[in-house]
């Protein structure tokens, strides 16, 4: 009876000393590798949906304006007719136009434009 007693317990010392290793993973998961995944995911629909006319950065870090598109690569101008083919993985970024500064209303300095 004694051997059948260490056995068991030698099952259940087997088992305990893997749930640390359970846990390691499930850390890993929720730390590294989900939000990979999600950063992927995002960078596929941003690649998606580029159509002419958006502003882009390479992985390489040229900006340029998309001027044609094929299945693979897209054809972007990086200044007055100079255009290079990039493949479509390597689009770093979709830039957003940023809007004119306008001067604010309180601006000490355009108040004291405006009184002299």
């Amino acid at each position: 009876m004694g051997a059948g007693g260490g056995a068991a317990g030698g099952q259940a010392g087997g088992f305990s000393a893997f749930v640390p290793l359970i846990l390691m993973f499930v850390i890993f998961y929720f730390l590294l590798i989900r939000p990979q995944q999600k950063k992927a995911k995002q960078h596929r629909e941003m690649i998606n949906s580029l159509k002419k006319g958006d502003r882009i950065m390479t992985n390489g870090g040229l900006y340029g304006r998309i001027v044609g598109l094929d299945a693979d690569t897209l054809s972007i101008e990086v200044a007055d007719k100079v255009r290079v083919k990039v493949n479509r993985g390597h689009i770093g970024a979709l830039l957003q136009d940023a809007p004119a500064k306008q001067p604010a209303k309180n601006d000490k300095n355009s108040d004291d434009l405006k009184s002299k």
